[in-house]
């Protein structure tokens, strides 16, 4: 068959919380087994060391920690529906999602994609429990049961459209899954699918039988193909993979674990009974796999075994084994049973052993199988040319073959032939393009969830030791997709953990480094002026990011026919002559090209632009209006024609109103407003003499001012001698209308339909800049983000002059900044709502992904069910919550009253002048009691379906709820509710409108 590879694991079983945990477990042989937990049962009561009939031989098990808790905000779980939903539902959920990430793909980017999911379940007891108890079964009750809950529910909340069915074939059925998921890969049904299993023990029902049925080991353990061997010991976990074509995944370059290279599924039949193992059968199922997978016996190395301990169950599967691998003399099959280490995790046990395989050959080791030390005699391993791991075994280099079977106690049997990887592709040596300085992202639901999730993502990366650029590369694409965006520039691994602790740890740093966009942010670029030059103006940047070192030496490419001189080298260099307005126009047209075209590459893309005087010209290239050669050309022009002019001008700045200067210049002939930066900021330019006249009057006035050290008297009438030859220039060069809004500061306005031509340009320099009425008009569109697009921020500090605006981005702030203080920008920019490409901010090199830290859920929310079952009836079953100090709730039973005046009744109602009103207050006690809320959880402006997990099976018991509390209002519609439902407020504001038209309005808000 064509090969298919696993891309993403997540795992949890006894001793071990995750899959790293589940190696270390398997590799120092641990032990998971331990007492039954008093969460599930009380194994005293129904222990019986004789085994007498409805008793269990054990007290012990393996048993995952933790199975109550359940992060159901993150997946916008109403407490009610968490409550009432199986556990297996839940730890699926977690996996899954955790499996996902850790394939390299952010679960939000499934959503409406044909991806599969299939699930190997053997038991349901919390079904069992709840669905008998006839007085308590609820609308939740019935979807939080059941079999295909178990993938429906995964489909459902990660919106997949692929296949979704549960299996249960006994204790093979995890495996089965994983055989339906890759037919169901080669037959196109889906491009990516999900195979899992679990496991919870609630009741000790199968300890019962398995005690009854002579199966059941007295200390709850395991001992495969060992001397020790007396029964079946029960375990619990979970275990997800995500699967796909080995062709696809080498084509998007995801890490592989291993390959599975074929499988194959048989029954029994009618033999010697329903129950027991079948040697043919298995000896059969072996065969078909290694035929699918092309493969001979004696190519497989290892075999994780079905392995339970029991006498009957290891005879029947060496006997299989032996028929196959009998004649490998010289070099016996490896044979182990995971079982060992954690009991028979029954519908999880395929995908256990799966796990256990694949992580063996992803990491070339096969851990030595507990309770080998002394093999079962009787089995005759020897002779069978098998031989169990005593110790760890190392593999070689090259391709190696893997076995795993898993049988099922109702004679449905599965076996798996895996291979390790192909190489993986060789890391790119490219390190051009690229930022310079990684930028590490990550996502949560809420502030807490980031906390947590930065510090297990630090723990993370101080274990890993991997480079920086490969981990903020696989964050950006993988810890995407919720509302809270933390963003943090970092040069190495150290640097990084250090500010995710930081972030962790400090409110205010968090604040600062996270952000919750609620819209989608309009950017615009504003492009600096003359004057804001400096020798070795961006050299750091330069240096350190080959992004930008592309794009200004295109820039000094295009300057270059028409200065004479390397313009970039002048700027790196720090050669002083870039205060000649000769260079300095151009080398600022330069550096300001380079820095937007930087940032755009970078999936920066602004919705408008604004350029002071000169910025224009670099603004109008990103816009479309001009080529690059040909502001290149103008600009040259214009610093060199401008540089001729004769000595004898300066510029003045004014802290006074435009119309307040303009009237005192009205009869200076050699003078002229230059610029209108803000309310109470004016520059003047033109000839010495007039300026100095000028300044002496408004200092004896009291007015500030201030001379700028500038070569000419720049937008003054003092430009005119060089307009006819810059025309002729602009002429040939020519201009169009810009393809991103210009918001233009020579007429103080948006272009509209207007080209940037001769006209323009020639107009722009001697027209004052009219920053102010420009920037204005800009803000009034609902700019978002303001990014200076220049070597140090000048107009910023004008922007704020004008009052309340954007959110402000500056990508360089000084001469020592290099690619670090660009990452910062783009850091900032991404909190805000902006999705850079980051691909460009990486080099090739770095684009390679890395394994993270799984997502890490919270524990405080804890739901279970206080069943205790007895020998003798009980009362009926009370559904209650565990309690933790951080969470106490009462799911199933009624939710707690409202106080006098609910927190949200009081926000919802004082404008109405009713600070207790009975319309609002029936309101949310409704909405707490259909979704399980307390009276502190509910606020107006939360979202009854995106925030408080409600469905159509919850909007029909919150109507009738609110028909019993508000008898007045005549019976409400469906389609009159359902628009109302965006938020609790929304809903209380409908509500009121109903009261104040229906009959006795007045009695009930008297």
């Amino acid at each position: 068959m064509e090969p298919i590879a696993i891309v993403g694991i997540d795992c949890r079983f006894p001793g071990a919380p995750d899959t790293r945990a589940y190696w270390d477990l398997l590799m120092r042989s641990g032990d998971g087994v331990g007492e039954v937990p008093r969460l599930r049962w009380n194994a005293e009561e129904f222990h019986s060391a004789s085994g007498a009939p409805g008793r269990t031989n054990t007290t012990k098990g393996g048993f995952i920690s933790d199975p109550d808790a359940f992060d159901n905000e993150f997946f916008t779980v109403s407490p009610r529906e968490a409550q009432a939903m199986d556990p297996q539902q839940r730890l699926l959920l977690q996996s899954s999602w955790r499996a996902v990430e850790d394939a390299g793909l952010a679960p939000q980017s499934l959503a409406g994609t044909s991806t599969g999911v299939f699930v190997g379940i053997m038991g349901n007891e919390w079904a069992q429990l709840h669905l008998t108890d006839y007085d308590h079964v609820t609308a939740q009750i019935g979807s939080g049961n059941g079999y295909c809950m178990t993938a429906n529910r995964i489909s459902y909340h990660l919106d997949l459209k692929g296949p979704s069915l549960a299996v249960d074939t006994a204790c093979s059925s995890s495996l089965v899954a994983v055989h339906l998921a890759a037919n169901a890969l080669l037959s196109e049904e889906c491009d990516i699918a999900l195979a899992g299993g679990v496991n919870v023990a609630m009741t000790p029902a199968l300890s019962i039988f398995y005690t009854q049925a002579g199966l059941s080991s007295p200390d709850g353990r395991c001992k495969p193909f060992s001397s020790q061997a007396d029964g079946i010991g029960r375990g619990e976990g979970v275990g997800v993979v995500v699967l796909r074509r080995l062709k696809d995944a080498l084509a998007d370059g995801q890490r592989v674990y291993a390959v599975l290279r074929g499988t194959a599924v048989n029954q029994d039949g009618r033999s010697n009974g329903i129950t027991a193992p079948n040697r043919w059968a298995q000896q059969e199922v072996l065969a078909a796999a290694y035929r699918r997978a092309g493969v001979e016996p004696s190519d497989v190395t290892f075999v994780e075994g079905h392995g339970t301990g029991t006498a009957l169950g290891d005879m029947m599967e060496v006997k299989a084994l032996g028929h196959h691998h009998g004649s490998r003399t010289g070099k016996p099959l490896a044979l182990g049973s995971v079982k060992g280490n954690l009991g028979h995790t029954e519908g999880a046990a395929g995908i256990a052993g799966l796990i256990k395989v694949a992580l063996s050959l992803h990491h070339r080791v096969v851990p030595a199988s507990r309770f080998s030390a002394k093999e079962n005699p009787s089995l005759k391993l020897r002779e069978h040319g098998i031989r169990l791991l005593k110790a760890p075994l190392k593999l070689p280099a090259q391709d190696v073959v893997a076995g795993l079977s898993s049988f099922g106690m109702g004679g449905t049997n599965a076996h798996a032939v895996l291979a390790s990887a192909p190489p993986a592709a060789q890391r790119p040596a490219d390190d051009t393009g690229g930022l310079g300085t990684a930028v590490f992202t990550l996502t949560a639901p809420g502030a807490d969830a980031l906390r947590r999730n930065l510090i297990a993502q630090a723990d993370s990366v101080e274990r890993g030791r991997l480079p920086v650029g490969a981990l903020a590369w696989t964050s950006n694409r993988v810890k995407s997709g919720h509302r809270y965006r933390f963003a943090v520039g970092a040069s190495d691994t150290a640097q990084l953990a250090e500010r995710l602790r930081e972030a962790a740890a400090d409110d205010a740093v968090l604040t600062r480094l996270a952000g919750q966009p609620a819209a989608r942010p309009e950017t615009a670029f504003l492009y600096t002026g003359q004057g804001s030059q400096y020798p070795r103006m961006t050299a750091g940047l330069y240096r350190e990011s080959a992004l930008y070192r592309g794009f200004l030496d295109e820039a000094d490419a295009a300057l270059a026919p028409h200065t004479g001189r390397s313009v970039r080298d002048l700027v790196l260099a720090g050669d002083e002559a870039v205060h000649r307005t000769q260079w300095t126009q151009p080398a600022l047209f330069a550096v300001e090209f380079a820095l937007g075209r930087t940032l755009e590459a970078l999936g920066v893309r602004p919705s408008a632009l604004l350029g002071h005087s000169v910025g224009e010209y670099a603004a109008a290239v990103l816009a479309g209006a001009l080529p690059l050669d040909g502001a290149a050309r103008l600009i040259a022009a214009r610093g060199a024609l401008m540089q001729e002019l004769p000595d004898g001008g300066g510029m003045l700045a004014v802290r006074a109103p435009h119309a307040e200067v303009a009237a005192r210049v009205a009869d200076e002939p050699l003078v002229g407003v230059a610029a209108v930066n803000g309310p109470q900021a004016t520059v003047l330019s033109g000839d010495l003499a007039a300026l100095a006249r000028i300044e002496e009057e408004l200092t004896g006035e009291g007015v500030r001012t201030r001379r700028l050290q500038v070569s000419h008297a720049f937008h003054s009438p003092l430009m005119e001698p060089m307009l006819e030859r810059f025309a002729a220039v602009a002429d040939e060069v020519g201009g169009d209308v810009p393809r991103i809004p210009v918001y233009s500061t020579v007429h103080g306005r948006l272009l509209e339909d207007e080209p940037m031509d001769a006209t323009y340009w020639v107009a722009h320099i001697s027209a004052p800049v009219l920053f102010a009425d420009a920037a204005r008009t800009l803000l009034d569109e609902g700019v978002t983000h303001a990014v200076e697009i220049g070597p140090r921020p000048v107009l910023l500090g004008m922007l704020r002059t004008l009052g309340a605006g954007p959110a402000q981005v500056v990508p360089v702030p000084d001469e020592d900044a290099g690619s670090d203080r660009l990452a910062d920008a783009v850091a900032e920019l991404y909190r805000g709502g902006v999705d850079p490409d980051w691909d460009a901010v990486y080099a090739p090199r770095d684009r390679v992904g890395q394994p993270l830290a799984p997502y890490a859920f919270s524990d405080r929310h804890r739901y279970w069910a206080a069943h205790t079952p007895s020998r003798t009836p009980s009362a009926g079953p009370v559904a209650v919550a565990a309690q933790s100090a951080a969470d106490t709730r009462v799911a199933d039973a009624p939710a707690p009253a409202a106080e006098p005046v609910h927190p949200a009744v009081a926000v919802l109602d004082v404008s109405r002048g009713r600070a207790d009103g009975p319309v609002a207050r029936a309101a949310v006690e409704a909405v707490g009691l259909v979704g399980g809320y307390g009276p502190d959880e509910l606020s107006p402006e939360l979202r009854l379906y995106e925030d408080l997990g409600f469905d159509s099976v919850m909007v029909m018991e919150l109507k009738s709820r609110l028909e019993e509390r508000l008898t007045g209002l005549g019976e409400l519609t469906v389609q009159d509710l359902l628009p109302r439902l965006s938020t609790i407020g929304d809903l209380v504001s409908f509500l009121h409108e109903l009261d104040a038209v229906a009959p006795g309005s007045e009695e009930r808000t008297a």
